[in-house]
């Protein structure tokens, strides 16, 4: 069955699977994306920072469908010191829509320590309609709390890294999130198999993609769904993005998810080691330096 719609604390429903046009050259941004709305993708995701949102309109524009057909997220990325306002409207005119379903602030480093004043900004977008809907990306559970204290509009999403690899540092946060009734958007979640191949997590990803007969990137979006996330995922090949969307018939089991977490623990440590015996590498070579150039003077 297709996957179902996410109900968001504002009343709207998210698909629960969005194309993503993050990395994606202008030259062939509008053909990715006219692809991924033919086979299906009806949320698409962009950020002004992306520097491709006029390609992604022209996509919108070529489908022929009507916009309340689409689900259209960008982001505040503060690209050359524009406010959100200014930016907003830019990004309206580059996607040749009259309406943004989903605007995010895209860091919350954009805010410039200001998190408050800057999310009252995005609460005025939404009061004058140029956005259905509001929310943040790449936010901690430190930086929701500063938002939430003062805002009158809770942010609807929380778009963050989401793979195996991060799971043992994230879940903090999602459990925050899910007390807090904002639903998690999940990036770059195929992390374990397109830079990370050989890790602990691909006995557990493959053992599941052969009992199931679906493939490992499969099993991979099928745990970030079980996660209760929805899904933002690319690539330029029909064949990916069709095995992607046959992932909302996929169902792991609370045993399978758990294999996954486990093996992705074990990573998430075994890097957290790797980076500090780095660290530690790089001092000793230092002193060792230090103490060769001390020697040599002698």
């Amino acid at each position: 069955m297709p996957f179902k719609d996410f109900l968001l604390n504002d009343g709207r429903k998210i698909p629960a699977i969005g194309f993503g046009s993050w990395k994606i050259p202008k030259d062939v941004a509008t053909g990715q994306v006219g692809q991924a709305i033919d086979l299906g993708f009806d949320h698409l995701d962009t950020a002004q920072v992306y520097r491709n949102e006029e390609e992604v309109g022209q996509a919108i524009k070529e489908s022929g469908l009507a916009r309340k057909d689409l689900w259209i997220t960008t982001k505040w990325s503060g690209v050359d010191d524009k406010d959100p306002l200014t930016s907003v409207k830019e990004s309206l005119e580059k996607l040749g829509i009259d309406y943004i379903d989903l605007y995010l602030i895209h860091h919350p480093r954009l805010t410039k320590g200001d998190i408050p004043g800057t999310w009252k900004k995005m609460e005025e977008l939404h009061k004058a309609g140029y956005v259905k809907s509001i929310g943040v990306s790449n936010f901690s559970k430190e930086d929701l709390q500063e938002l939430l204290a003062s805002a009158t509009i809770k942010p609807v999403v929380n778009q963050i890294l989401l793979h195996p690899y991060v799971i043992k540092s994230t879940t903090p946060l999602l459990k925050y999130l899910k007390e807090q009734h904002i639903v998690p958007e999940g990036y770059s979640t195929l992390i374990p198999l397109t830079s990370k191949p050989g890790g602990p997590v691909d006995k557990p990803v493959n053992k599941i993609a052969k009992r199931l007969n679906v493939k490992p990137e499969q099993v991979l979006l099928a745990w970030s769904h079980a996660k209760e996330a929805v899904i933002v995922t690319t690539s330029s090949r029909k064949e990916r993005l069709e095995g992607y969307l046959d992932v909302g018939d996929i169902t792991l089991t609370k045993e399978d998810v758990k294999a996954i977490d486990d093996a992705g623990a074990k990573g998430e440590l075994w890097d957290e080691r790797k980076q500090k015996w780095s660290v530690a590498a790089k001092y000793l070579a230092a002193a060792g330096l230090i103490g060769y150039l001390v020697y040599s003077k002698l």
